[in-house]
């Protein structure tokens, strides 16, 4: 079955930088559309970043607004894992961050699958 394993989640002060990792298995971690969400108390689930394949077989990745230039999600094949780089972290970047796997991006929401979250705090 899917299973999604977070992990990287820590404690840092604004400006600092934390890389979270996604272990992925029991799909095709090769085509499907990977992406992180998080979620902070009182708040919505947020896209944060989404990585796809495009149809020339290259990646595409997007980025929420609130990230851009800040955050970067990438992955490793060969190690079924997905990262996402945060640098320069703001107060307002804490949350519960999860991994999420679906065949196709407009479908994370509705047939993803999901990890249980890793907890990133950002306080001075």
């Amino acid at each position: 079955q899917v299973q999604l394993k977070e992990s990287g989640g820590d404690s840092v002060q604004p400006g600092g930088s934390l890389r979270l990792s996604c272990v992925a298995s029991g799909f095709n971690f090769n085509v499907y559309c990977m992406a992180w969400y998080r979620q902070a108390p009182g708040k919505e689930r947020e896209s944060v970043a989404t990585i796809d394949i495009d149809g020339n077989m290259g990646e595409k990745t997007t980025y929420a607004d609130s990230v851009k230039g800040r955050f970067t999600i990438s992955r490793d094949f060969g190690r079924t894992t997905l990262y996402l780089q945060m640098n320069d972290l703001k107060l307002e970047d804490a949350a519960m961050y999860y991994c999420a796997a679906a065949i196709r991006c407009d479908w994370l929401e509705t047939h993803g699958n999901w990890g249980q979250g890793t907890q990133v705090t950002v306080s001075s």
